[in-house]
């Protein structure tokens, strides 16, 4: 009895968001689309609960080893539960104004975030597909959510379709895994491959990271990207890039350092190849982008690359600049999309770069919040952008890895012409001959400006307590 007690008070964040997300879908059920607004609300105010839980509860192991609450846990399941939060606020606001009312929306981000957080404490392999198909399922849905829009409905089937795909990649290593090492725990994995290292369980290893390497769209597993980042709703895309992307990277920091640590010289030459063709992809595919949100897909799959970087570097330096990165980036990100939810002409979204034209006379305080947000993501100093790949090439470079970093450092010179062609069509380029753009709802500029803010004043004073905060996660890993 005192160990259920104990694994049900670590595994608490999950349940809450599982139960509260059933009885949130019992409350739609009932009184139907007019509750769309109560249901997001009550959504947003469960995933703060759930963050409450996991900054606040103990630390320690749960259902055999399957679940583990440690300080990355704990870091990683924070900045997903808030960025899930986020994600709701910025869709209440695009149905509204689409005037669409669907109270599944919010449900199904919670039951992704409940699968996210499984996901960052995995233990086993076991736990680690669940997580992974739990978040999945919700995700494939949001994609295809806007199902009156065409291009909306191919990018959930696409997304459907390869997502199986990996998760036979993902199936069969973890199968010859366990098929060689006789066990599903991490601890008992790394064990056996410090003693019994084998050409078949590196090709297990191999597999895995394949499948893994498709959550967070790094290339050459990236085919989905580009395509459900054009079709899917716009605060869908928003959540696709922030909180799946940091639960999947906590993942596969935990299953890479914890399962397989004594075999980093093999699994880090594969980390560096993903890292390097994202870099080449991310920067070179993003050259010939007019819609955004296609454009931002390039950007992501580049960032991942930079992400993963971190992580081949097998440091404790490394994992605390993976977390930093991805947190400043998830920052980023949201600002991105909500100055992209908040612009409109007509009550027709802004989707490509040229509609952008002229938007500094329209629109200047929303200008100059782009402007840093597009430095912050290209890596110009002192931006929030500029310290994260400080961080990830600093670590890099400490492993001896230097030549990768070089590499990456090109790849963000190259990538800078179409940051930086974002800011010259807003700022030079005269306004088309249309209407001027409509008055932008609240929640997307609070966000969006709110972005901007920690991306430049705010980010020294964010760094005071993010940086120690990463330091100590990345430490801490495996506690209890």
């Amino acid at each position: 009895m005192p160990d259920l007690i104990q694994a049900l008070q670590l595994s608490a964040p999950e349940a809450t968001l599982a139960v509260g997300g059933l009885v949130l879908l019992m409350v739609g059920a009932f009184a139907g689309e007019k509750s769309a607004r109560l249901v997001s609300t009550l959504s947003v105010l469960l995933l703060v609960a759930a963050t409450a839980l996991v900054v606040t509860g103990p630390l320690g192991r749960a259902f055999n080893g399957a679940y583990v609450a440690d300080p990355l846990a704990v870091f990683g399941k924070a900045v997903i539960f808030l960025s899930s939060a986020v994600a709701i606020v910025l869709g209440d606001g695009w149905m509204k104004r689409q005037r669409i009312a669907r109270f599944e929306y919010p449900i199904l981000i919670v039951l992704a975030s409940a699968g996210m957080g499984m996901m960052a404490s995995s233990g086993d392999l076991i736990s680690l597909y669940i997580g992974i198909e739990l978040h999945s399922l919700a995700l494939y849905v949001l994609a295809a959510f806007h199902r009156d829009d065409l291009r909306a409905s191919e990018a959930g089937l696409k997304y459907f379709v390869l997502g199986a795909l990996s998760s036979g990649l993902l199936l069969y290593g973890a199968s010859l895994i366990y098929g060689f090492t006789g066990s599903m725990r991490f601890e008992d994995i790394a064990a056996y491959a410090a003693a019994n290292p084998s050409t078949g369980l590196i090709f297990g290893l191999v597999f895995l990271i394949c499948g893994l390497a498709f959550k967070v769209s790094a290339a050459p597993f990236h085919m989905w990207t580009p395509d459900v980042y054009e079709g899917a709703p716009t605060p869908v895309v928003a959540l696709f890039a922030t909180a799946p992307k940091v639960a999947a990277m906590v993942l596969i920091a935990r299953t890479l350092e914890g399962a397989f640590a004594g075999s980093h010289d093999q699994w880090s030459q594969v980390l560096i190849l993903i890292s390097l063709i994202s870099f080449a992809v991310g920067a070179f595919g993003g050259l010939v982008q007019k819609d955004i949100q296609r454009l931002l897909a390039y950007s992501s799959i580049a960032n991942i690359g930079y992400a993963l970087l971190g992580i081949a570097a097998g440091t404790t330096l490394g994992v605390q600049a993976m977390l930093l990165f991805m947190t400043l980036y998830v920052v980023d990100q949201f600002g991105f999309f909500a100055i992209l939810l908040s612009l409109s002409r007509n009550g027709r979204p802004i989707r490509t770069i040229q509609d952008l034209a002229g938007l500094r006379k329209e629109r200047p305080v929303t200008t100059l919040a782009l402007t840093v947000l597009s430095l912050s993501v290209l890596g110009m100093p002192p931006l929030s952008g500029f310290w994260g790949k400080w961080a990830v090439f600093g670590a890099a470079a400490e492993a001896g890895y230097w030549m990768v970093g070089a590499a990456g450092l090109v790849a963000s010179v190259v990538a800078g012409f179409y940051y930086l062609r974002i800011i010259k069509v807003m700022w030079f380029d005269p306004a088309p001959e249309q209407a001027p753009t409509d008055r932008a709802p609240l929640e997307a500029k609070t966000i969006a400006w709110g972005c901007a803010a920690f991306s430049f004043p705010l980010v020294i004073v964010g760094l005071t307590w993010l940086e120690p905060w990463a330091a100590a996660a990345a430490v801490g890993y495996g506690v209890g």
